[in-house]
């Protein structure tokens, strides 16, 4: 069976096509992404829980005020080495040296009691702790 140089130049075409789509989708999942979303007007880690705020930090210090027992029920939105800061999202370095997500400079975390997406029973925790939103 034999192609006419029309269709070789066809298939080449399409194979040099989808070989850029593959390369190009790959650099597209390196890009820099919102480390949170937004669900029901709040902000929801990787996961789809409901991440706070706490009063005690104070916006843009690059410092978490919630370490230690805290950090146990208010586990930190973790950022890895490799991550990088994205719009209103900044990455601030904890007391033991691991790298946390802050949105406009205030620390994001976890409430261990909220155990599915859109729970939110950390809002409000003794006026302290607040939902996060965008």
């Amino acid at each position: 069976m034999t192609f006419s140089a029309a269709s070789r130049a066809r298939r080449t075409t399409l194979a040099l096509a989808l070989t850029a789509a593959a390369i190009l989708g790959g650099c597209a999942s390196m890009s820099p992404s919102a480390p949170a979303m937004v669900a029901d007007g709040v902000l929801t880690g990787p996961n789809g829980m409901t991440l706070y705020t706490f009063d005690k930090d104070m916006a843009g210090n690059g410092k978490s005020a919630c370490n230690g027992p805290c950090a146990a029920n208010w586990p930190p939105l973790m950022a890895a080495e490799t991550d990088k800061p994205t719009g209103d999202y900044s990455i601030i370095t904890r007391d033991d040296g691991k790298k946390q997500w802050a949105m406009k400079g205030k620390p994001l975390y976890y409430w261990v009691k909220d155990s599915k997406p859109g729970d939110k029973t950390g809002d409000g925790v003794l006026k302290v702790w607040h939902v996060a939103t965008p």
